[in-house]
């Protein structure tokens, strides 16, 4: 395995854990009282726009899984749409799992739904770049032994990370405590993006730990 793949991937994942930085400290110098728990809202839409154009700029610029096959453009209009599409339906599928799990039905629908986005924004939205609207590829890559490459492996750490903050992150809401940040969904949110700025840290340290053993085959 090459040294300077993983260096491209390390430097990727610095530039996505800087741009979430940036949502917190940015903000506030345009907007007036802004905050990430007292207008939560806005930080959930803010982030999701920010990590989504941050992801786009660096699959264009890094091309991860360069194609040798000559795309045209009518072929890229229709992956686009497609991508857009998956990504709406994840956001939909979020959205019912995350009631499904506790959430409220009716009350802070918008929450909810903002928060399904986030969630989209650190998993589906980073596999669309990565693997396109293929499920097989999806498939592949989240299977046992599915990875292909150490972005594949990425996109298995990141992803498994930000689910599992958010579900964390459920855990203070039904306390007692009487802290603002238990309101729905600030320690979700803020658990999910915890977990994803871990995964974007850890992935690069344990590829390069395992880098020896990590081997893979074309399929």
């Amino acid at each position: 395995m090459k040294d300077t793949e993983i260096k491209r991937l390390l430097s990727a994942h610095i530039v996505s854990v800087l741009s979430i930085i940036l949502t917190t400290i940015v903000p506030p110098l345009f907007l007036e009282n802004f905050s990430v728990l007292g207008t939560h809202l806005i930080w959930l839409c803010i982030c999701s726009i920010c990590v989504t154009t941050v992801n786009i700029i660096l699959y264009i610029i890094l091309k991860p899984n360069p194609s040798s096959k000559r795309i045209s453009f009518a072929h890229k209009v229709t992956k686009f749409l497609k991508c857009c599409v998956f990504f709406f339906i994840s956001c939909i599928l979020f959205h019912g799992i995350i009631v499904l799990y506790g959430a409220p039905l009716i009350e802070s629908v918008l929450e909810t739904f903002l928060f399904a986005v986030l969630l989209s924004t650190f998993t589906t939205l980073h596999c669309l770049c990565m693997l396109g609207p293929n499920i097989q590829a999806w498939i592949r890559v989240f299977s046992k032994n599915g990875a292909m490459s150490i972005w594949d492996n990425s996109l298995q750490i990141t992803t498994m990370c930000s689910i599992v903050g958010a579900w964390l992150g459920a855990f203070p809401i039904p306390l007692d405590w009487d802290r603002p940040w238990q309101i729905w969904p600030i320690s979700c949110s803020l658990g999910a993006t915890f977990g994803y700025v871990a995964g974007l840290i850890i992935a690069p340290l344990w590829i390069y730990w395992n880098r020896k053993q990590l081997t893979y085959k074309s399929r």
